[in-house]
This record gives structure tokens, C-alpha cells and sequence, in this order.
């Protein structure tokens, strides 16, 4: 079969200024190559040809038919000479496409139980403050021109010490301003040697479950209580073993008789999640008794306790913990802003070395210029200021919210006057059902959480859980007439 040669379409104008003149040929070629001006199989003039006919240098021509063949437009045949391909670069992409829309159903993959006890995964959209939107500090108020500030000066002085990484425990800096702020703010006994940079309270958790219990392990959590912990304890296989909260806090009593021999009790004794109540030091003298005598290790979660509002924050449980049975977790995150992810575990000294083993083999540390910026801000004094501003705000619009209660809401909803936090809880007062009311007041544009939302069994149907720290004061007057509003309908 004699070969088909083809001479080239191109009668085109100088080409663009500025623009190589082997690009300009590529472009040329492959636009005729795609319209079919220069068809599947033809074959392309010699270099030395098609530098005389179109004025170009040779280096030219082999650079532009270099790049085609590298794309996959044309083929170059030993002897032959170069050739228009058969096949296409755009018809293979356009094949696959085919392939997959024709694709046969295939074995399902096979995941670890693990994954298929993780809760469904729900991605949130930010929408504007709103009444009484839970959980959530004024992130308006936070000094983010300061923070810039100490950002900045940090980083025009960074070392390459900071920038090749640090110790897995995390940086050591920032553990030795954590652990003189636990020890003067939180009572909580501790070296630095003892506390771990975490991403957060929550990933703190998680390390500390996975290190302790094994699938059917049973782990006590308050009845009501934190959702972030129990998906942990469902996720890792951990039976959860609800135990009720009561005026003083986690009812151990009711726990031991219960579920007798948990291998690890979650709680929240500072400001029980999301009651409120501020567990009592006979009570929580009696929990460390238990534990030591029980062999059972206590996780405490204090994720807002700097934010109380009568008097000094209450001392941590850890403070009062002589055998060594307290793993203490907080976060920057929650009394700051969501964003930094950065929080910390002080855990038992005999412990610290399996912690690290663990962070080693995971996330290894927590971004190092974020730790070593938080720790410029708390040891500038910074975090302190913030702390003291932020909770004679909260303060205030807690008051807000008591006030309008008693003159809206008198007779339709009781209000916990909590000490300390980011929410209270109302409890309804004329039969009302929380989930319908909660639906309700949102066509109103007020946020409502019902209370059983935190439950893992039975528990009130009247309660709703109300956030006021980030809500403006003219906002929060707001929601109390359309929360009264809906109450008397």
C-alpha cells in the first residue's frame, strides 16, 4: 500500500509577538491534526522540506513535531518518517470516559469495622449568629489583629531548628507555658514532662481510647453528655455505658451498681456537658477513691471551665488525684477560636512514653510555627487578657438571657443559672415537647437544642439547650419574644 503524504494547511498570518515560534508551529499542527485537516495515517513532510517552505529553521520544526509526539499526536517511524496517529490523545480520554460509564458492577470494597461504626459524616455551612446558637465562643471578639501581630514577629525570627520539627510530645515551649498555667489557673500537679500537644481535646480523646480499651470494653460517659465523645467510644468498639448526672455531677453510685467494672469514665466534672452542674468535692473525692481501688483510669474533659463567672475557676479533679488515675485534656480551640486546632493531655508520668509511641506513629506533632506562635501569645500574656475580657462578656449576656426570661418567659420555661460556660439549659414548663418547639422557633430563626440530642438513652423531653456567649445582646433579646412568641401558640 503506497503511502499517503499530505502537504500542510497552514496559510496563517506572522505569528502572536512575544510567542515562541516552535509553539506557534505545535499549535498549528494540532489544531489541523483535531479538525482532520491533516487526517489519522498521513504522513508529514520532511523538517528540511517544511524549514524551507514556511521559512523556519529546522531546530524549529523538530521542537513543534517533538512535542506532538510527546503528546501523542503523531508517531515517528525509523526510516519512514513521521505520521499522523491512528488513535488520538482526545478519542483514548473519550474511550475511558465510555469504559466508565459502561463500567460492570465490582466486588464491594471491604471496610474495617472500624469504619463502619463511624458516625455518617455531615458537612456544615456557616451561617450567621443566630439565638441561641450552642457551644460556639464570639469569634468577633477574638484579637485577631494581635495575633497577626505575635504571628508575624514569630515568624520573621524562625529558626531552622523550628522549620526541620520538634519533639513528638510537642513543642517544649508551649508545654512548659501550659503546664505553669494549669498548675496556677487549674490546680491541675504536672511537669511539662507530663503534657502533650494534641490537635484537641477531641483527638486527645481518641488517643486516649484507643490506648486503653479494646471492641466491648465498657466505658462510663455522663447521661446526658458530649456527643463528640461517645462517636470516639462507638468508633473504637467501646461499649457506652450511660451513667446520669444528678446536683453533684456523674452519679457514682448509680454507675457502680450498674456497670461495676468500666475500664474508663469520661466526664466532665468542671461544667458538666451540657447540664452544667459543677461536680462536687465530696463527690468527686469518692470517683478518685473508686478508680485507685478499681484499677479504672478517668479522662477529664475540661473544655470551658476558664469561663466562670462567680469566683475562681473550681480546681481541676486531676489536682486532687494522688495514685495517678486522671488523664486531664483541654483545648485552645474552644476557649479561642475553632481554627487553631490545638489542644493538650496531661497524662500519668508512668504513661507518657506509650502516649508518645502513639503520636509518633500518627500525626507526629501538631503543626510546630502554630505551637510556638500560641505559646508567644500566653507567654506575652496575651491568652490571659483574653481570657479576663471574655468572660466579663459572656457574663453579661448570660445576665441578658436571665433577664428577659424572667420578664418573657415567666411560667413557660426555667432557666439554669449556670456558673461557668458557653450555655445553659431551659426546661419547659406546660408540656411542651422540645423537638417541636426547636422546630418552630427555626422558622423563626432561632437556634434550639433539644436536650435528648445529647442523651444515648432515655432522658427528659423538656429540656433545650440554649448558647448565649456568642450572641450579640440585641440578638438574644430577640430570641426570647420569638422563643415567648412560640410558647404561647
Amino acid at each position: 500500500m503506497p503511502r499517503e503524504t499530505t502537504s500542510l494547511p497552514l496559510s496563517l498570518p506572522a505569528p502572536p509577538s512575544g510567542t515562541p515560534l516552535y509553539r506557534w508551529l505545535y499549535e498549528q499542527l494540532r489544531a489541523a491534526i483535531l479538525a482532520g485537516r491533516l487526517r489519522p495515517g498521513a504522513r508529514l513532510p520532511a523538517t528540511r522540506d517544511l524549514a524551507d517552505a514556511y521559512r523556519l529553521s529546522r531546530a524549529t520544526i523538530i521542537a513543534a513535531f517533538e512535542q506532538l509526539k510527546s503528546e501523542g499526536y503523531v508517531e515517528g517511524r525509523t526510516g519512514s518518517g513521521t505520521y499522523v496517529s491512528k488513535v488520538l490523545p482526545e478519542q483514548l480520554l473519550q474511550a475511558g470516559r465510555a469504559r466508565e460509564e459502561r463500567r460492570l458492577p465490582h466486588r464491594r470494597i471491604s471496610l474495617s469495622s472500624y469504619a463502619r461504626r463511624l458516625p455518617p459524616f455531615r458537612s456544615r455551612r456557616a451561617h450567621p449568629v443566630r439565638a441561641f446558637r450552642p457551644n460556639q465562643a464570639a469569634l468577633d471578639l477574638f484579637p485577631t489583629t494581635l495575633w497577626a501581630q505575635v504571628a508575624a514577629r514569630r515568624l520573621r525570627r524562625v529558626s531552622t531548628k523550628l522549620l526541620a520539627g520538634g519533639e513528638t510530645l510537642g513543642y517544649r515551649p508551649l508545654r512548659e507555658a501550659v503546664a505553669e498555667y494549669l498548675n496556677t489557673s487549674r490546680g491541675v500537679k504536672c511537669s511539662a514532662d507530663q503534657v502533650l500537644i494534641v490537635s484537641g481535646a477531641q483527638e486527645g480523646l481518641d488517643r486516649t481510647a484507643r490506648l486503653l480499651l479494646n471492641p466491648g470494653d465498657p466505658a462510663w460517659m455522663e447521661e446526658p453528655g458530649y456527643p463528640g465523645a461517645a462517636a470516639v467510644l462507638r468508633a473504637i468498639g467501646a461499649k457506652i455505658c450511660g451513667v446520669s448526672v444528678d446536683a453533684e455531677g456523674l452519679d457514682l453510685e448509680r454507675g457502680i451498681r450498674r456497670w461495676p467494672r468500666p475500664k474508663l469514665v469520661y466526664v466532665t466534672p468542671a461544667h458538666q456537658f451540657p447540664l452544667g452542674v459543677t461536680m462536687s468535692l465530696r463527690r468527686r473525692l469518692a470517683l478518685l477513691e473508686w478508680a485507685r481501688k478499681a484499677g479504672v483510669l478517668i479522662f477529664e474533659d475540661d473544655y470551658d471551665s476558664e469561663y466562670r463567672y462567680s469566683g475562681r475557676p473550681v480546681p481541676a479533679l486531676q489536682g486532687l488525684d494522688r495514685a495517678g488515675v486522671v488523664i486531664f485534656g483541654g483545648s485552645f480551640s474552644a476557649v479561642m477560636f475553632p481554627a487553631m486546632r490545638l489542644g493538650y493531655l496531661v497524662v500519668p508520668a508512668e504513661m507518657v512514653d506509650v502516649f508518645a509511641a502513639a503520636q509518633s506513629v500518627s500525626t507526629h506533632h501538631p503543626p510546630l510555627l502554630g505551637q510556638a506562635v500560641l505559646c508567644d501569645f500566653i507567654s506575652e500574656g496575651h491568652f490571659a487578657r483574653h481570657i479576663r475580657r471574655m468572660r466579663e462578656v459572656y457574663a453579661e449576656r448570660l445576665g441578658v438571657l436571665l433577664k428577659g426570661a424572667r420578664e418573657k418567659l415567666d411560667g413557660l420555661i426555667e432557666i439554669s443559672n449556670v456558673e461557668a460556660g458557653l450555655q445553659t439549659v431551659g426546661w419547659l414548663q406546660q408540656g411542651q415537647d422540645a423537638e417541636v418547639t426547636a422546630q418552630a422557633a427555626a422558622e423563626r430563626d432561632v437556634e434550639l437544642v433539644p436536650l435528648r440530642r445529647y442523651a444515648f438513652g432515655r432522658t427528659s423531653s423538656r429540656g433545650i439547650v440554649l448558647g448565649f456567649a456568642a450572641v450579640e445582646p440585641k440578638e438574644l433579646r430577640r430570641g426570647v419574644e420569638e422563643l415567648a412568641a412560640v410558647l404561647r401558640i
